[in-house]
């Protein structure tokens, strides 16, 4: 179902919107724009939720870096060469 929504837009913003898709495909344009930068700020939340999860000394790769990064590549039949 869509909603309809009273925005207020400068109307330069509004003359370059129009340019790119025309006056008939704004709503197109600005939903899925908004979809965009919905989708970035639930990265952002993750991101931030995940801040400190793996604690120091908890990676895989702490004791001997270069011993983790050659056993993944042997992991990985397509990166060994």
């Amino acid at each position: 179902m869509a909603i309809r929504l009273h925005i207020s837009i400068d109307d330069e913003l509004v003359s370059e919107l129009d340019r790119r898709v025309g006056a008939r495909g704004r709503s197109s344009f600005v939903a899925s724009a908004i979809e965009r930068a919905l989708d970035d700020e639930r990265r952002w939340e993750a991101i931030a939720d995940a801040i400190g999860a793996i604690g120091n000394g908890e990676h895989g790769w702490d004791h001997d870096p270069a011993r983790w990064v050659r056993d993944q590549r042997r992991i990985d039949a397509g990166r060994i060469g």
